[in-house]
């Protein structure tokens, strides 16, 4: 697979908070809960959704039941959200766009399930901060690496990432990352199409997770030593911010390989 499951020799605590250090990630400040209408509703809408709709999971045991998560998939429909908080049976938090909750009819599904809002303009820095909040408080963090739902009329649907999702994993080395593959989401529900098909069979295919500071140590993912991560704090902040990146590109590139070699179409 092309993300590691696990590194042979792992860095030590000091370069792992090294690394996150790196990433210049803040949180809020505020502690991010889940709000109680989103909790409720866990208890009752996976169940019911999984009896109007043909989805299957493979490898759903691989979640984390309890603390804090990075769940990535790829995006093909509008459906794909929802999937992912059935095969986690726990409340996901989104980076939505400023459009939804802008427009009357998402705005209260929006802030009462507690999804963060995200504007171009600053180019994702607050909707980041907002994600540190949801991983420090012990929560689940939906991303997908896509940055948006798949433009492509036909396969390969599947696009280049952006490197958000490799930035919050490192701000967060030891959090466990779970790739999702969704398949046939785009038959269930077509993309800007309100119609639905509840007897088009999807299938999620869930790999190991992998932690960045795993993947950062193994020789198949960014081959550093504690030394090397010392090496990079010794730089100036261009310079540091310069390798961070090379870094980013190359996990969230393998994250999105990983997602193709599950089956994300």
């Amino acid at each position: 697979m092309a993300v590691v499951a696990g590194a042979m020799a792992g860095l030590s605590s000091d370069s792992l908070e090294t690394v996150a250090n790196l990433t210049g990630l803040q949180g809020t400040g505020d502690s991010h809960e889940t709000p109680m209408f989103y909790k409720g509703l866990m208890q009752l809408t996976p169940a019911l959704v999984r009896t109007i709709t043909n989805v299957s999971y493979c490898g759903v045991e691989r979640i984390p039941k309890h603390g804090p998560t990075i769940l990535v998939g790829n995006h093909t429909s509008h459906i794909d959200p929802i999937i992912k908080i059935m095969g986690a049976k726990r409340p996901v938090h989104y980076l939505a766009k400023a459009e939804h909750f802008e427009d009357k009819k998402f705005q209260k599904l929006m802030t009462s399930t507690g999804q963060i809002e995200t504007f171009r303009e600053s180019g994702g820095v607050e909707a980041l901060a907002s994600a540190v909040d949801v991983l420090l408080s012990g929560n689940v963090m939906g991303i997908f690496p896509e940055g948006t739902r798949s433009r492509s009329d036909k396969p390969p649907y599947l696009s280049r990432g952006k490197t958000g999702v490799a930035r919050l994993a490192a701000r967060f080395p030891e959090v466990p990352v779970v790739p999702m593959a969704i398949i046939g989401a785009r038959k269930f529900m077509a993309p800007g199409s309100a119609i639905v098909n509840p007897l088009a069979k999807v299938q999620v295919n869930i790999d190991n997770p992998i932690t960045f500071g795993n993947w950062l140590a193994d020789e198949d993912g960014g081959n550093m030593s504690d030394e090397d991560i010392s090496n990079i704090a010794k730089l100036d902040e261009d310079g540091q911010r310069s390798v961070m990146k090379s870094h980013y590109r190359r996990f969230t590139d393998q994250l999105i390989e990983n997602l193709r070699i599950l089956g994300a179409p």
